[in-house]
């Protein structure tokens, strides 16, 4: 067994363990659920018995996991730094596991389109909290004023858009890669979630 081997084999021990924790499961609860015995279990935890990979496939389903999951290793690039996009004033942190995906910060200074044909709609769920200031969503027909560490999560089917409200405010968002585009201001300084944004891209 390579060292790196005998490290993957430690980390799927302990990831067994801190998951029948999280649960709340003593040694005795999972064993039951996984169909071994306790001592069989425990040696498994603690390293005195061999991991079958039929054992693992098991102790995966009784802890409502995938045996992917609980082999994965650690990734050696943890920490992003984020990708800087001055023109339209915000950050974006790609997501590693969804590359779709995107964490995006943004400044906002204007207010939300007043015209609903510069409101966008796309498939999808968006997730937002401001961090400062106050926002304005546009929903529908509907108007939500957002306040600081206040979030807003909706169907992205419904036409949108959010602008600042008495002053510049700041957001973070989850956005898919349609929602970023559609979440952006062109380097003149329109408004978020116009048509103007939508070929803008980070």
């Amino acid at each position: 067994m390579t060292q790196n081997d005998g490290e993957l084999d430690s980390l799927v021990r302990k990831r067994i363990r801190a998951l029948r924790v999280a649960q709340g499961w003593s040694l005795e609860e999972l064993a039951t659920r996984a169909h071994v015995s306790q001592s069989t279990l425990s040696r498994i935890e603690n390293g005195q018995r061999r991991l079958a990979l039929d054992q693992l496939v098991t102790l995966a389903r009784a802890l409502d996991t995938s045996l992917d999951q609980l082999v994965e290793t650690a990734s050696d690039d943890v920490v992003t730094n984020p990708m800087i996009d001055g023109a339209h004033g915000l950050m974006r942190w790609p997501v590693k596991g969804n590359p779709g995906m995107s964490v995006v910060r943004q400044r906002i200074t204007e207010p939300p389109p007043d015209n609903p044909a510069r409101m966008r709609a796309h498939p999808g769920r968006e997730w937002l909290v401001v961090l400062s200031g106050t926002a304005t969503l546009m929903l529908g027909h509907r108007r939500y004023r957002v306040e600081t560490n206040q979030a807003a999560e909706f169907p992205t089917m419904l036409p949108h858009a959010i602008g600042a409200e008495g002053g510049p405010c700041e957001i973070m968002g989850i956005f898919d890669r349609d929602a970023r585009r559609g979440h952006q201001r062109d380097s003149d300084g329109k408004s978020v979630g116009g048509d103007d944004a939508h070929d803008a891209d980070a």
